[in-house]
């Protein structure tokens, strides 16, 4: 028996795995379940209880969301080389659960948003890092610990809208964003008290800091390709985004919701949709990819991404469709028409999404990973910019021709990824995809 069996077979464990993975689930799990709660109402409490313009909403939803992409590349930073990430874990959880319950206050409304992306920068990547330092090297259960982890992320974001967005429909907004507050401290109590599962903390200080190597001109033109996808991936975001912003009004005003006489299911639900298709579907083409491996098939990452970004433009292109039917009729559209569309949305979300940040990880050059790692979060925050910017054309023209032009700037992303492919076909298919999937929010 080797040591690393040894180890396995003494250690005390839950579900087959070191506890210090249990405790990052469920921190990870209450934290995605205030960040996804928060989001599903933020529209609707901007429009209809600040009384905010839609469009000024709109670019307000996309800065927030662009700072939550931004702020994790230097609240990163900042764990590694002077707070720790224990301490950045319980600095950034604190500040979100203040910015949640500071959203109770209309006057503290922008500081709150600030306060919970700042927190947020701090928390994401210092909690995700600590999973690898759960196991030993050559620890084959490594390999399942990042999809143990990626279900809290989404078992967290399918609960939030049931619970955060009923709450703040049926008795009042703030409710919502308490309860989302209560998320994040029991996700702060889930942490500390598991603090003695969790690996220990490297020293800190200019001494243990990774020493790089030179960027040579390989590692310059891996940078050049990384930075052409996330030029793509931007656009693709665009349109990508706007599943928490027009989709989530659209649900509101276009969408008939009467389920049965007397009853009308909330509009913040569909939010839900979203995590349980992953729960679903995930599974479903990891073990389509696995048999097509096995029979020699291999899927060049950017040709799969591509194929992702085409699906999202079908979707919201057929979504076009049926938002122009109703309206040339006077109606509003049957829910299983949304129902359906975040379903086909969440497999081209999965083809794109978690294959990227797993390409990126790969192609990063030895010393790099983190700058390689931004650069993908870069790529969230100018996609959410400009998802913000194309969102105040939703009050400018009609439901049908605005999906359909979302649905336009996600089919030129996948042709743009398509054409990159045919001149970059082999980069980062080494490895299992998705290791890294962890962090694509």
């Amino acid at each position: 028996m080797t040591s690393i069996e040894t180890t396995q077979a003494t250690e005390k464990s839950w579900f087959g795995h070191p506890r210090g993975l249990t405790i990052l689930f469920l921190t990870e799990m209450w934290e995605m379940f205030s960040f996804f709660g928060m989001r599903a109402i933020l529209v609707y409490y901007m429009t209809k209880h600040l009384d905010m313009d839609q469009e000024y909403a709109s670019v307000v939803y996309g800065v927030y969301a662009a700072f939550v992409y931004f702020t994790p590349v230097f609240g990163g930073m900042l764990a590694d080389r002077w707070l720790g990430k224990g301490r950045a874990v319980v600095i950034g959880g604190s500040m979100m659960a203040l910015g949640h319950f500071m959203m109770s206050s209309e006057a503290l409304f922008y500081p709150a948003l600030c306060m919970i992306a700042l927190g947020n920068g701090l928390f994401l990547p210092s909690l995700a890092s600590q999973i690898e330092g759960l196991y030993r090297a050559g620890d084959e259960r490594s390999k399942s610990a990042y999809n143990i982890y990626y279900v809290g992320i989404n078992l967290g974001g399918f609960l939030a809208p049931l619970v955060c967005g009923t709450l703040g429909e049926a008795f009042g907004w703030h409710w919502g964003f308490a309860a989302a507050g209560i998320g994040m401290l029991l996700s702060l109590v889930i942490y500390l008290g598991g603090r003695r599962y969790l690996p220990p903390e490297p020293a800190l200080g200019a001494a243990t800091r990774e020493v790089r190597p030179p960027m040579d001109r390989a590692a310059r033109e891996r940078f050049g390709l990384l930075i052409g996808i996330a030029a793509i991936v931007v656009i693709f975001r665009g349109a990508y985004e706007q599943n928490g912003n027009t989709i989530a009004l659209w649900a509101d005003t276009g969408i008939d919701r009467v389920l049965a006489p007397g009853w009308t299911i909330p509009m913040t639900w569909f939010q839900s949709v979203n995590s349980l298709a992953v729960f679903a579907l995930t599974p479903v083409l990891v073990a389509r990819w696995a048999r097509l491996a096995k029979r020699g098939i291999v899927t060049p990452l950017l040709g799969r991404m591509a194929f992702g970004a085409a699906i999202v433009g079908a979707s919201y292109v057929a979504l076009g469709l049926v938002a122009a039917w109703s309206e040339a009729h006077g109606t509003r559209a049957s829910w299983i028409w949304l129902f359906v569309w975040f379903v086909v949305f969440t497999i081209g979300e999965l083809y794109i999404l978690p294959t990227g940040l797993a390409l990126f990880g790969r192609m990063a050059p030895e010393g790099f990973r983190a700058t390689s790692i931004a650069t993908w979060f870069f790529a969230g925050f100018f996609g959410n910019l400009l998802a913000g910017w194309l969102g105040t054309l939703w009050s400018r023209m009609g439901h049908g021709a605005f999906f359909v032009l979302i649905g336009a700037v996600a089919g030129l992303s996948a042709v743009l990824l398509y054409m990159l492919n045919r001149r970059h076909s082999g980069v980062g298919q080494h490895g299992q995809a998705g290791s890294t999937a962890v962090l694509a929010r």
